[in-house]
């Protein structure tokens, strides 16, 4: 768990916004104070910090950490390729399939 106003280092997040970090911050569990801002920037820059904790408090507490995972890797697609996002990467693995799937025919075949 990341630090919170308890311990008088701001969580990533907070750290990011520049702001002081509440012992019920939402982001505290996720970013920590070390790694927590350069992480957060990207997500805050495409989504906006007011969305995306709007958007943890109505997923379970159990799957937040995951929901963060996916929103960050979303985030990083979105700033690399602003019109596609991960959706280029996924066309790209699915192309892969498709060429490796051809190989194991003619394979079969010969």
């Amino acid at each position: 768990m990341a630090s919170t106003a308890g311990t008088g280092s701001p969580c990533g997040a907070c750290k990011f916004l520049r702001r002081k970090c509440a012992a019920d911050c939402i982001f505290a569990p996720y970013f920590c104070s070390e790694q927590g801002p350069a992480r957060f920037a990207a997500i805050h820059k495409v989504f906006g910090a007011s969305n995306v904790s709007k958007l943890l408090l109505q997923v379970p507490v159990a799957d937040r950490c995951e929901a963060i995972v996916t929103i960050a890797y979303e985030a990083q697609a979105r700033i690399k390729d602003p019109v596609y996002g991960c959706v280029a990467h996924i066309f790209a693995l699915q192309q892969q399939v498709h060429i490796h799937m051809l190989h194991v025919v003619i394979i079969i075949q010969e």
